[in-house]
């Protein structure tokens, strides 16, 4: 090996540590022009409290002006009370811990008990919510109500006296004692309509529903719709720790008209907040709408085809994320990192006397295929999309790496199985693309003394000397195989699609491997570390798989025949640079990718040292073929060059 290697793999991995904050600190990173401040915090809130605990009450709201008078009952409470309460079985779908408040009539937490905040944590552990992962949260969201937040748009506001996402609607458990299902709020503003919010849990499926119910008890202009806005889901965390994956995300998905597949729009975060509000444009109705992160997503949709026309549009805002800045003091510029979604809700008034009620229903779970689909078979529009312009090749790279984890119980033993198979069926087509670039060598070898005698006579005339070698490559038949960059090239998409697979796929997501990866779906980390080092910061670990990866890539490199012939030996050379470059690229990716790509070699190695030493490459030439595609494309040259020469000297004469 090169001895500059053992150099550069250090310097590669201090860069990779470093480059960040020593980039910031010495102000190579440009900051925005300062924003004006962001709204302030709400006050803080009471702790949750479960459903049969006494209920607290916070500071009471502020004074509003009382209007008109009522009309109709007016239905408030007269303090902010929460509920909290766990429903579902354990690992079964839909196993919640939901925090309801009265205010608003909103979501303000939601936990679910089948995934945890880490990986490799013990069963009593497990068996605690502080500890289950977290869908939604008001950590995040200080500045939002919370999530299935109603808000009256200017045709609504006669129907309010006051904002319903900051009002005190009065609630009530739904369900039998002790057995809670869901909740229910009621809210009469004394404006003639009554508003009502239903949330119930659906047993053994990651959904809420949501019933929406309007009476009208004497407001008399039923004319038209009434516009709402609807906020399936605030404080959806940005905790998968992949720098390589932006979240949270908001989505929108419509089916046009005549269309058979869905029609999906996809908002990014703005985080440096130069961009704080905008629409996702998409079809009308909407199929689903919602906020997603790498591994769980809530969105919410029509739960009957009555309700459908109701969902007219989205919009999304961006908000600080006041917890993740309280973690990194001082950069401002990157907060706005939480990104709510608005559903637009074209409402109908019922004539006085009647009521109406619209149903819906919301997916909160783990972004995994069968689960989704099972509820609702447009969500996998979402998870193509998530997969990107490689969909096709990364859902067959998942199929492959599913059927072999049937077989072994192991995510890291399904990629191994799946490299294997890569290599196996590429064999064939590697060996032959081998044998003929050993057989182009050797003639090049044979040639080669030729071309240096050429070298010298037309030292001072570079034109003369292309032409003659190019004169002796033709007679000789010495082109490059076409074939030999074929295999590399089948190998790029099964590349990129495990990348993409292996990225953002559920299965993979606080999955362990040999007892040493804890998460195949991070890096590694198998180093720890624990220190605070200059100009980098704490450092909990470092990743070793990346470096192991990059050596036995060098290693497979050397272990190819070194080329002969000037050009090719140069390329040899610059590609053994390359896995210091992808090193570092992939330094902070999945520890599974690095897994496929150090198997990969080792396959690599072993076919290169003992297959070939078994089974020696023929490098035997062969007869010159006559009207070869090289040769035809070498002659057709020769031609244009002479007829271009004959042109010159014709207009020489004149």
């Amino acid at each position: 090996m090169d001895k500059r290697l053992l150099y550069v793999l250090p310097l590669c991995l201090a860069i990779v540590l470093g480059w960040g904050i020593l980039a910031e600190k010495l102000g190579w990173v440009q900051k925005p022009a300062p924003r004006p401040p962001a709204p302030p915090a709400a006050p803080a809130e009471p702790a949750a409290r479960e459903a049969d605990s006494a209920r607290g009450a916070a500071s009471a709201p502020a004074a509003v002006d009382p209007g008109p008078p009522a009309v109709g009952p007016v239905v408030a409470d007269d303090a902010e009370r929460r509920e909290t309460f766990v429903v579902g079985r354990p690992g079964e779908p839909g196993y919640y811990r939901a925090t309801f408040s009265n205010r608003g009539a909103v979501l303000v937490e939601l936990r679910t008990g089948n995934d945890f905040d880490r990986a490799g944590r013990s069963a009593e552990e497990r068996a605690d919510p502080a500890h289950w992962r977290v869908l939604v949260g008001e950590e995040q969201s200080k500045d939002q109500p919370g999530s299935f937040a109603l808000r009256a748009t200017l045709s609504a506001q006669p129907l309010v006296r006051e904002p319903l996402e900051s009002a005190l609607w009065r609630g009530r458990l739904l369900g039998a004692e002790g057995q809670p299902e869901g909740v229910e709020y009621e809210l009469a503003p004394g404006t003639g309509v009554t508003f009502v919010k239903r949330f119930r849990f659906v047993p053994g499926s990651d959904q809420v529903l949501l019933e929406l119910e309007i009476k009208n008890d004497a407001f008399s202009d039923v004319s038209g719709y009434r516009g709402f806005l609807l906020t399936p889901a605030a404080g959806v965390p940005n905790d998968s720790g992949d720098s390589f994956y932006l979240e949270p995300q908001g989505v929108a998905v419509a089916r046009p008209a005549g269309e058979s597949k869905p029609s999906i729009k996809v908002q990014m975060p703005e985080r440096t907040g130069s961009v704080l509000v905008g629409t996702i444009a998409s079809p009308k109705p909407l199929l689903y709408a919602g906020v997603h992160n790498k591994y769980f997503a809530v969105l919410v949709r029509a739960a009957d085809a009555e309700t459908a026309p109701t969902l007219q549009g989205a919009s999304w805002r961006a908000l600080r994320d006041e917890a993740w800045l309280a973690r990194h003091p001082g950069k401002d510029h990157d907060a706005w990192r939480q990104l709510v979604v608005d559903v637009d809700l074209q409402l109908a008034l019922p004539p006085v006397g009647a009521s109406r009620t619209w149903n819906y229903a919301a997916y909160a779970g783990p972004k995994q295929r069968d689960q989704m689909v099972a509820v609702l078979p447009a969500h996998s529009a979402l998870l193509e999309e998530d997969l990107g312009f490689v969909s096709s090749v990364a859902g067959v790279l998942l199929w492959i790496l599913g059927f072999f984890h049937s077989l072994t119980s192991s995510w890291g033993l399904a990629i191994v199985l799946l490299t294997l198979v890569v290599r196996v069926v590429l064999f064939p087509l590697n060996r032959r693309s081998q044998t003929a670039m050993a057989r182009y060598q050797s003639k090049m070898k044979r040639i080669q003394p030729r071309i240096e005698e050429l070298k010298k006579r037309y030292e001072k005339d570079p034109k003369k000397l292309r032409e003659e070698q190019a004169r002796i490559m033709q007679e000789e038949g010495a082109f490059p195989p076409l074939g030999g960059c074929l295999p590399p090239l089948l190998q790029l998409p099964i590349f990129i699609g495990l990348f993409r697979a292996i990225g953002v796929s559920f299965d993979l997501h606080q999955e362990p491997f040999l007892g040493i990866i804890r998460d195949l779906s991070l890096p590694d980390q198998l180093l720890p570390l624990g220190l605070t080092l200059p100009l980098v910061g704490h450092v909990a670990a470092i990743n070793v798989l990346p470096p192991i990866m990059v050596v036995m890539w060098i290693l497979q490199q050397r272990a190819m025949p070194r080329p002969t012939e000037e050009q090719a030996l140069l390329m040899y050379k610059m590609m053994m640079w390359m896995p210091i470059v992808m090193g570092i690229f992939l330094y902070n990716y999945a520890a599974g990718l690095s897994i496929y790509m150090i198997t990969t070699s080792t396959l690599g190695i072993i076919e290169q040292v003992y297959i070939k030493k078994r089974w020696p490459i023929d490098d035997k030439e062969l007869p010159k073929k006559s009207g070869g595609f090289m040769s035809k494309l070498m002659e057709a040259a020769a031609e244009r060059q002479k007829q271009a020469e004959a042109q010159r000297r014709k207009q020489k004469v004149r």
